[in-house]
């Protein structure tokens, strides 16, 4: 028997459906044909696409055959269960929604002509898709960051427009790695936060609602030499934002910050790609967390209206905390 004419499960083997001549599997086997048939000529379905379909219905075909149904008499428990058996045996959500997605088109297919008289996979939940983590930078990246932007500021060469866009860069990051501000809300702050000597800024976030958001003596220290550099080009009290656009009415742009975020990143020896406003707010988030802070803490700060959303950073710190036992135990090889 040919290594297709089988398909492995954790209990041994079982025959798929082109294996079982039994009359059950024959009409299957003619309505998973009859089925590829409409997908090639209603539908213009590729070879590929096809074999594809093919594949997976006669392994659907082979569990069933070991119930001793047929494809076309599928419950849905009897798809629930094979879709646990898919994942026993080891494969991958993402492999098992195809599955899933073949035996659905297949089982309206049969609904449609009459076949059978529901459709067993209408009340059939797939693998919900994994959210992605989001993109972080480690400490020392931060560090070489905030370092060459620093730099930069203290360059002899500049000019003093220069000096001023490399100080307004500087307090952008210092503060967006400080508080964890979303990018609208950090380049949409008035300029009443640089007012006073206060360790809080309050911010408006989504939905008008507003917050107070701790900031640190070295993002205040960046903002207080960048609102020197703004008085002694003569641009104080000019405007209603604490990062005005120069060339325009309103405030600095998220477009315009994310260029300038991306150059000193390279000229960092950081990858821009790797680097957006956006990944700021997950280092602070990320390293925060990493140094005990709570989550529900962090929810406030972060300004997230549901605690789900703020616990995707724990898979963060647990992903992180897998690296740094695979890289350093003497074991882990």
């Amino acid at each position: 028997m040919s290594s297709r004419s089988r398909a492995k499960s954790p209990s041994g083997s079982r025959p798929t459906a082109s294996g079982n001549n039994s009359p059950v599997a024959a009409r299957g086997r003619h309505h998973v044909e009859t089925f590829l048939e409409m997908m090639a000529v209603e539908r213009g379905a590729a070879k590929n696409t096809l074999d594809s379909y093919r594949r997976d219905l006669d392994d659907f075909s082979g569990f069933l055959g070991a119930r001793g149904l047929g494809i076309q008499a599928a419950a849905s428990d009897d798809i629930r269960d094979y879709l646990a058996d898919l994942a026993g045996r080891g494969f991958t959500a993402s492999t098992q929604r195809r599955r899933l997605s073949a035996i659905r088109q297949f089982q309206k297919f049969l609904y449609a002509e009459g076949v059978r008289p529901t459709d067993p996979t209408g009340p059939v939940d797939g693998p919900r898709r994994g959210r992605p983590l989001p993109k972080t930078l480690s400490r020392a990246a931060v560090d070489d960051l905030l370092g060459a932007v620093a730099a930069d500021c203290e360059r002899p060469d500049l000019s003093p427009a220069a000096r001023l866009r490399a100080l307004r860069l500087q307090a952008l990051i210092e503060i967006a790695y400080a508080t964890g501000l979303r990018v609208s809300e950090l380049i949409g702050l008035p300029a009443s936060a640089a007012r006073g000597d206060l360790p809080v800024v309050v911010v408006r976030g989504k939905g008008g609602k507003e917050r107070m958001v701790p900031i640190g003596g070295r993002a205040r220290e960046a903002m207080r030499r960048y609102q020197e550099a703004v008085r002694a080009a003569g641009k104080a009290g000019t405007g209603r934002w604490l990062f005005p656009s120069w060339s325009e009415e309103g405030h600095v742009t998220r477009q315009a910050f994310a260029r300038d975020l991306k150059a000193a990143a390279a000229r960092a020896g950081l990858p821009p790609s790797a680097i957006s406003p956006h990944v700021l707010r997950h280092a602070f988030a990320s390293h925060i967390l990493e140094n005990g802070a709570d989550l529900r803490v962090l929810q406030e700060l972060l300004g997230h209206a549901d605690i789900s959303t703020t616990q995707i950073y724990t898979h963060v710190l647990e992903e992180r905390l897998k690296q740094l036992v695979a890289t350093h135990h003497p074991l882990a090889g």
